[in-house]
């Protein structure tokens, strides 16, 4: 079970792009965003979907892109579908805006590796695995078509010509804002958002908020009972991500490198991974994770966006 792909052909369509998660159909200015099963990590598909995580990730994607619409615009129009989004098609920036509060994953990889900088960044000696900053710095990477995302500073961003200085100055502005309103929603809930990452295009000469926020693949949350009294014992913060994903793949030999194979995932880790993102679902909303029937799927989904583009 679980959402592969789809390989639709809708009326006036312009082009098909299969990307790591998304099946993406352009329409004119229009985007029709099918967000499949499918799951990666370290820039890798694995061979094996996780069923509902596309429901969960679009689902999610759609509650805070509305609520954080008043802060910051961007490209979502309508939801059809629990699968499915549609908005407006924007000229990608090829960066990926990733804000950090604390120090985890990536980070406190190069943090651990004798690292004190990061993308421009200087981070202070002496800090232990999932410490809070001072305050969240933002460590953009480039958007690599093929292959990895490299970090870079704001400082080659600008020399290498990427954005300009104005363009830069928005970005940074609407990743603090969203951050903040992230921060404090999960915060309600019982959550520390840790890190994310935010991406933006252009549309009409503006920088717009597009693809998805504050979801399990592009965010990292901890539990905030427990955080204080974790950190001062030096043990394992209790987190809700995909990072759990890595280190699973890790701990079997694998990082994407050259050389490096595949595990075989047992359907015993496909069901963990499906109830780790549910559970995710549960807590960052606070309201119960409804399954949708996988019976006719691909039929439910094309009938869902063909009802739209009728309106």
């Amino acid at each position: 079970m679980g959402l592969k792909g789809t390989e639709y052909t809708f009326p006036n369509q312009d082009s098909f792009y299969k990307g790591k998660v998304r099946d993406v159909y352009t329409i004119g200015d229009k985007l029709i965003s099918v967000v499949s099963d499918r799951i990666s990590a370290f820039d890798f598909v694995l061979p094996k979907a996780i069923p509902y995580k596309g429901q969960v990730l679009n689902q999610l994607a759609t509650l805070f892109l509305t609520e954080s619409k008043s802060l910051v615009p961007n490209w979502l129009l309508e939801s059809p579908d629990p699968n499915v989004s549609i908005g407006l098609k924007c000229e990608p920036i090829k960066l990926e805006m990733v804000i950090r509060g604390y120090l985890a994953g990536h980070s406190w990889r190069e943090y651990k590796s004798g690292k004190r900088e990061i993308c421009g960044v200087i981070m202070p000696e002496g800090l232990k695995e999932s410490d809070k900053f001072q305050k969240p710095i933002i460590t953009p990477a480039t958007k690599a078509e093929e292959g990895h995302d490299e970090d870079i500073s704001k400082e080659e961003i600008l020399s290498q010509g990427i954005v300009s200085t104005e363009v830069y100055n928005t970005l940074e502005k609407y990743t603090h804002a969203l951050f903040d309103y992230g921060t404090k929603r999960a915060y309600k809930h019982g959550l520390i958002l840790v890190d994310t990452k935010y991406e933006f295009g252009m549309y009409d000469g503006k920088v717009i908020l597009i693809d998805e926020i504050h979801t399990p693949d592009s965010s990292r949350y901890y539990y905030s009972e427990g955080y204080a009294h974790r950190q001062s014992k030096g043990e394992k913060q209790k987190q809700l991500s995909k990072e759990f994903v890595r280190e699973w793949l890790m701990d079997h030999n694998f990082q994407g490198k050259e050389g490096e194979k595949m595990p075989l995932i047992p359907e015993e880790f496909v069901t963990e991974v499906s109830e780790k993102y549910i559970e995710l679902f549960e807590a960052v909303t606070g309201e119960r994770f409804e399954k949708r029937d996988y019976n006719n799927i691909v039929n439910d989904i094309e009938s869902s966006v063909l009802n739209y583009l009728k309106k």
